[in-house]
């Protein structure tokens, strides 16, 4: 099974620790936990990241980015290419993230 190196943009970790500190505002063992949970999931990519489909966005160039939702609420969007995964944006789906598909 081909191991796949995981690369997180400036960008992506920057939304991360947003979505964390908003988080930790509430509870900070809700931030903790949400936290481990995102980095579980972005390091599972380094294994088949391919498991999960394409986002679909009518703005978005056809088969770019892979979607994986964690907890139901957080989107990773990534891309593969070359042996590495591409961890370019982490979005909480209970905003807005139109801005994206524009």
């Amino acid at each position: 099974m081909q191991k796949y190196s995981v690369e997180v943009s400036d960008r992506a970790k920057t939304m991360l620790g947003t979505h964390v500190k908003f988080l930790a505002q509430k509870s900070s063992s809700a931030a903790h936990d949400i936290k481990a949970k995102l980095i579980k999931a972005i390091r599972s990519l380094s294994t088949m990241p391919e498991r999960n489909p394409f986002y679909e966005g009518e703005f978005v160039p056809h088969n770019k980015y892979h979607k994986m939702v964690v907890e139901s609420r957080y989107l990773l969007l990534y891309q593969i290419r070359d042996g590495t995964v591409y961890v370019d944006y982490i979005i909480d789906g209970r905003q807005d993230y139109s801005w994206l598909i524009r």
